[in-house]
């Protein structure tokens, strides 16, 4: 009896990692990697699995508590118009404070991103330490740095400006050095070789390239403060917070219809206004 050979199956390691040998009709043999889908898709599975434990998820709960949500947002849809005069005062409060500290932090940002710039600052250690300063003032959540300067200058309006103010800078000079790195340079390295300074030659020669992105990046992160200082009440920090926090908590959930429908009204606004100012710069 003849005997017939046995292909053998290559190990799970190989046939999950390694590529796949096809040999074509012309004798030749080419390597097609492996789909790395059903890997993907059961750590995934992994992960959510894990989450779920160990945020104690329950699903029934979820069912059953939902009915409450709906019962929250109708009361939410019926804001009460009488209380929009107690949110007026609040409301200006936080349109000023999130005004001043995003064009306060916009001044600021712009000669950081200018440092933190690798194709204007050649020095890579101050661009280095800036960047890595930047980073830390966008990883603090602004709510924290409202927190501690309402620690240290006290409860109101001041502790959420400089909050802003702080988060602005590290955001904008972010967006805006990244913009920075990618404009010609040949002006700027024609004025530098006729001896202007490296402000001077970018005054002239980079700015009018990055002036319509750094005023869409200013007005983008103002559309963002204005929802952020929102919250910042909670912390003592002015604005509407307060009055959300305390509608939540006397569970008056038309009066705390009438404040978000007020910063609704507001944040739209906003969103054409820039939406306007950027068709005119474009």
């Amino acid at each position: 009896m003849s005997e017939k050979a046995i292909e053998k199956k290559p190990p799970l390691f190989d046939r999950i990692f390694k590529p796949e040998h096809i040999t074509l009709e012309n004798g030749h043999t080419v390597d097609r990697p492996r789909s790395r889908t059903p890997l993907i898709l059961l750590a995934l599975l992994v992960v959510v699995i894990i989450s779920l434990d160990v945020t104690d998820f329950d699903f029934g709960i979820l069912i059953q508590r939902g009915h409450e949500l709906g019962v929250i947002m109708s009361q939410i849809f019926q804001p009460d118009f009488s209380y929009f005069p107690k949110v007026v005062k609040p409301l200006l409060d936080t349109i000023q404070m999130s005004l001043l500290g995003t064009v306060l932090g916009c001044l600021i940002a712009l000669p950081l991103a200018i440092f933190a710039s690798s194709n204007i600052c050649h020095n890579k250690v101050v661009v280095s330490i800036l960047r890595f300063i930047l980073a830390i003032t966008r990883s603090v959540p602004t709510l924290i740095i409202a927190n501690i300067f309402a620690l240290m200058y006290g409860m109101g309006t001041y502790a959420g400006f400089l909050a802003i103010t702080i988060f602005t800078i590290g955001v904008v000079a972010k967006m805006l050095y990244e913009s920075i790195e990618t404009i010609d340079m040949k002006p700027f390295e024609a004025m530098t070789s006729f001896g202007a300074t490296t402000l001077e030659a970018f005054w002239a020669a980079c700015m009018p390239q990055i002036l319509p992105t750094y005023i869409s990046h200013s007005l983008y992160c103002f559309e963002m403060n204005v929802r952020a200082s929102s919250i910042l009440g909670y912390v003592g920090a002015g604005g509407l917070g307060l009055l959300i926090s305390e509608r939540v908590g006397w569970r008056d959930y038309r009066g705390l219809g009438m404040v978000l429908l007020s910063l609704f009204v507001v944040v739209v606004f906003i969103d054409f206004f820039n939406d306007w100012v950027r068709e005119k710069l474009s």
